[in-house]
């Protein structure tokens, strides 16, 4: 993996993995194959989409999971 500037920390630890996998996931829909886990020979714009389309896909789950539930009164 790249070692550039390393800014962003992951909350929950645990979910690391799964976060990697989803970006893998989510770049094999877009036809974005990095070679192995280096990122850096990409375009900006090809990491860009698949980090635009991994939050909406957060966000449409959040707000399914926010539908779901009853308002608290």
């Amino acid at each position: 993996m790249g070692q550039g500037q390393r800014r962003n920390q992951v909350l929950i630890p645990e979910a690391r993995m799964a976060l990697d996998q989803f970006k893998y996931e989510v770049a094999s829909e877009l036809g974005v194959n990095p070679p192995g886990d280096y990122w850096g020979n990409l375009t900006s714009r090809d990491c860009g989409a698949v980090g635009g389309h991994m939050v909406r896909r957060m966000v449409q789950l959040a707000e399914e999971n926010l539908a779901g539930r009853q308002p608290q009164r």
